[in-house]
């Protein structure tokens, strides 16, 4: 990877309908699933995801960020069975409430393949960080591609089981 690269995509086919993977994806209850670096705990807000720019709280648990913390999710793209992307930002150390996202995005662009078969593709966007502490301190990419290609092979089992 160069110094340059702001993103990293993986893509995956799964024999679903795009309407099966969409409804798991704006279930933020459902996450912890198919989280392939092991961070997302649980969610907050277990209320599915209608619409850009509503937000949804995570529990959350990474080493390099303290241990365990909060991350209010600012759902920055929605196209039904489609798109559905969201903008992270840790909650204050006092609890309080972040108002705008940080700059970085995940984003997961569905693209029917026939009736029953839906290529994936998960998007881990830094190129709307502009704060020069914030990308040092982080140190992006914060998760590496294969935990991205670990995230779509949880999606694909989990979309499968009842």
């Amino acid at each position: 990877m160069n110094s340059n690269q702001t993103h990293l995509t993986v893509t995956r086919t799964v024999d679903v309908p795009a309407k099966d993977l969409f409804d798991l994806l704006t279930l933020p209850a459902r996450h912890p699933e198919f989280d392939g670096s092991g961070t997302v705990r649980s969610a907050d807000n277990t209320e599915r995801i209608h619409k850009s720019g509503e937000k949804f709280v995570m529990n959350m648990h990474r080493e390099a960020m303290g241990g365990d913390y909060r991350t209010h999710n600012f759902v920055t793209a929605y196209d039904e069975n489609k798109m559905i992307g969201w903008q992270p930002a840790p909650e204050g150390e006092d609890g309080s409430a972040p108002t705008e996202p940080l700059g970085w995005e995940w984003l997961y662009e569905l693209k029917a393949q026939g009736s029953d078969s839906t290529e994936v593709a998960l998007t881990y966007d830094w190129s709307k960080v502009t704060d020069q502490k914030l990308l040092e301190q982080v140190g992006f990419p914060a998760i590496p591609q294969s935990d991205l290609e670990e995230s779509l092979n949880l999606l694909a089992a989990a979309v499968t089981k009842a």
